[in-house]
């Protein structure tokens, strides 16, 4: 499995690929002034489901945010389920 990060301007998507297609796809906004990353959408292709792989992307996106010194708003249901199960992520999830 790869990631793969497509930043344009203030926002991106953070791919995870297999060896041969797209397994899921994080979508995000970035707020530079107020040091906020925010995971808007997630998605899972069917045949992946199940496995963890949206936990692995965003696992990956809590660690971009960390190397730029951004908190995480978890604008995505699945994604605030995924950090508040999380008990390694006070230092950059933002609840509100």
């Amino acid at each position: 499995m790869k990631f793969e990060n497509n930043k344009s301007g203030n926002g991106g998507v953070l791919m995870l690929n297999n060896e041969i297609k797209e397994v899921g796809r994080l979508t995000y906004t970035i707020f530079p002034e107020e040091h906020k990353f925010i995971i808007s959408f997630v998605l899972v292709h069917p045949e992946f489901e199940g496995r963890g792989m949206g936990k692995y992307l965003v696992e990956e996106a809590i660690k971009f945010a960390r190397e730029n010194n951004w908190k995480v708003y978890p604008h995505c249901s699945y994604a605030r389920a995924v950090m508040t199960r999380m008990s390694d992520v006070d230092d950059v999830f933002l609840k509100n």
